[in-house]
């Protein structure tokens, strides 16, 4: 069944002429994706690889009513009002690729969003990848084989190299989705665990987290309320001094907030076992799965 993007999933592109939008575009077509239209203001009428171009979201709905999810490449500034323009013209899924979304802005347009039943996936977000049927983003779909394990991450170059680690053991993905590097993002690790929770295809959870934010304490609280499927985490950052700044806007921690040591506590303290390098995570998610029967 997979969660958020599956065989039944239509693509609407938004930002799809300029050069990430066009790149992305043929990719996530080459893998199979059904992308049936794009956005770009000024550029209706043309084509990106044979996909109908549009002015607005709410004329490319118009014009191809089953679209039911769009994906984001327009610049910063921008990127709120394209998201409110989805949300405007009902879509149910929205995912965000562009980074540098100012947090204000991004609590804006999740809360929108949320207000009138839509699902925001990042900002700074790698996409949704649900192997063999769908991906809507920039993740390299040869990297994801199909399988039982739903994996959710904070970055999306670990969840590649996750995704790598669980073929090579012998263990697929159902769906991997990257909530995004941001302090304030649209889907938290626990609204996907949900998801992965009701999904019959999924047998337990990989959570990729890094230093920073809060994120990874949230969900252990969550967690040790009412366990679901098995969860097993890796937390990237072990080594990172306190203060500065690791790559992605959220991943900065301030004395004993948000620091390697007080998520794997959290963490370890609700019963998700932490692995100490990306190697130890195939068997530690073999053992979930045994422990679980």
């Amino acid at each position: 069944m997979a969660i958020l993007v599956d065989e039944r999933t239509r693509v609407l592109v938004q930002g799809i002429t300029g050069r990430q939008g066009q790149l992305h575009t043929e990719l996530m077509l080459r893998y199979g994706t059904k992308v049936v239209a794009g956005v770009a203001p000024g550029r209706g009428g043309s084509r990106v690889h044979g996909v109908p171009v549009y002015d607005s979201v709410a004329e490319a709905v118009e014009e191809h009513p089953e679209v039911n999810a769009s994906v984001v490449f327009v610049p910063a500034r921008f990127a709120p009002d394209a998201v409110y323009e989805a949300v405007d013209a009902g879509l149910p899924l929205i995912v965000v690729i562009t980074e540098g979304v100012p947090a204000h802005e991004t609590l804006k347009m999740v809360a929108y969003a949320r207000g009138r039943g839509a699902v925001v996936v990042g900002p700074n977000s790698p996409g949704v990848i649900s192997p063999g049927r769908c991906k809507v983003g920039i993740m390299p779909g040869e990297l994801f084989k199909p399988g039982r394990i739903g994996v959710v991450s904070r970055s999306g170059t670990l969840t590649y190299e996750v995704a790598a680690r669980l073929a090579a053991a012998g263990l697929g993905v159902s769906t991997a989705v990257g909530i995004g590097g941001d302090l304030v993002t649209g889907l938290s690790f626990w609204d996907a665990y949900q998801l992965f929770n009701l999904d019959e295809e999924t047998d337990a959870v990989v959570l990729v987290g890094e230093i920073g934010g809060t994120k990874e304490e949230e969900f252990a609280r969550m967690y040790a309320r009412g366990r679901g499927k098995p969860v097993v985490a890796y937390i990237a950052g072990r080594t990172a001094p306190p203060g500065r700044r690791m790559g992605h806007a959220g991943a900065v921690a301030f004395g004993a907030t948000g620091t390697y040591e007080s998520k794997v506590r959290a963490l370890e303290g609700a019963g998700v076992p932490v692995a100490g390098g990306l190697g130890e995570l195939p068997q530690l998610v073999k053992r979930a799965l045994e422990e679980a029967g």
